[in-house]
């Protein structure tokens, strides 16, 4: 039986994700864990979060599992989700200003405030909802209608200058990467695991994904 390790450092919606991969795929044992050598022994990572960044970093660093994940980013299929993915560009904006994981060639940017539609209109931070994506071609896409609907929750985007990085756009109002990918790497702004169909249908094709 194949495992996935969903990282525990005490920031993400473990339950809810945690629930998610068994029900996409009930023949592979999800474990939940801070546990270096069970994350490194997994045939799966994935990288939940919610929360602060500065928390985030400070959590990681703490559990020494900052040196495990970028380890893991390297070798294995691995799947980060909202703050997780965040946390694996360079820096944020966020806190004033805080050092990420460095695994993407990117940074966080905080949405303009005030955020402005079209017609002069205020957006809400963060923002939280229901957006399309818009796909780049990727293996992780099977079965997922090209402007799916997924649920965001977030008040920091991240910003990529090579596009090569980028498997996924949403507008909020201007287009934002809200999928990264390099290699046996795909991280998501939104949440996959509250997503409903298309969201199930994205953690699947994750566990049968061999990471290329």
């Amino acid at each position: 039986m194949s495992t996935v390790a969903v990282i525990d450092y005490g920031m993400g919606n473990l339950h809810s994700i945690s629930k998610a991969l068994q029900h996409a795929a009930p023949n592979v044992n999800v474990i939940v864990t801070s546990d270096a050598v069970t994350i490194l022994n997994a045939d799966r990572v994935v990288f939940p979060g919610v929360g602060a960044m500065r928390d985030c970093m400070k959590a990681l660093h703490d559990l020494n599992l900052v040196a495990v994940i970028k380890k893991v980013a390297e070798t294995k299929p691995f799947l980060g989700i909202c703050l997780g993915m965040q946390a694996l560009l360079i820096d944020s904006q966020e806190n004033e200003h805080t050092d990420c994981l460095g695994v993407l060639d990117g940074h966080v940017l905080k949405f303009s405030d005030p955020l402005l539609d079209e017609n002069g209109e205020i957006l809400k931070v963060p923002h939280m909802g229901w957006n399309q994506v818009k796909q780049h071609a990727h293996p992780l896409w099977r079965d997922i209608p090209d402007e799916s609907r997924f649920y965001f929750v977030h008040s920091y985007y991240a910003a990529v200058q090579n596009e090569s990085l980028i498997a996924g756009t949403s507008d909020y109002p201007n287009a934002f990467a809200c999928v990264l990918m390099r290699k046996n790497v795909f991280a998501v702004q939104f949440h996959p695991e509250k997503s409903q169909t298309v969201g199930l249908q994205l953690l699947q094709n994750f566990l049968n994904w061999n990471g290329d």
